[in-house]
């Protein structure tokens, strides 16, 4: 199926999708390495050294922030692939709040997994065009 945007729509819609993965980069990267405990609970089990993952994805989430504001076509790589490697954990973490009940973490959990695609997506595009 064609899409019916034009190429300065396209355009826009990657700078978009780009500022609003560097700005969760940012964020996320920096309360990984201020606030590591406050991750833990995101943490499959079946994960070795949990404590050393959250300081290295908190570290490689702002060295993509870096990389995306700098338009380092590596960045973009590197982004796909981080956000390829926290969805395991993020699929582990949507059905094991299901028996906790909360609804507003039931739907945050299951509602952050469908948003990760155009985040990959344009990752992935980004790097391509630069």
């Amino acid at each position: 199926m064609r899409s019916n945007k034009s190429s300065r729509e396209k355009t826009r819609d990657m700078r978009l999708t780009i500022r609003i993965l560097i700005g969760i980069f940012l964020v996320s990267g920096t309360l990984h390495l201020v606030n590591p405990a406050g991750f833990m609970w995101l943490m499959p089990p079946w994960l070795p050294e949990p404590m050393i993952l959250i300081y290295l994805s908190g570290v490689v989430e702002l060295v993509c922030a870096i990389g995306l504001i700098m338009k380092k076509k590596w960045a973009g790589w590197l982004s796909a692939a981080t956000l390829l490697a926290i969805w395991p954990a993020n699929i582990w973490f949507a059905f094991s709040v299901i028996p906790q009940g909360s609804l507003g973490l039931i739907l945050a959990a299951w509602i952050r997994l469908p948003l990760q695609i155009p985040l990959i997506y344009y990752s992935i595009k980004f790097a391509k065009k630069n």
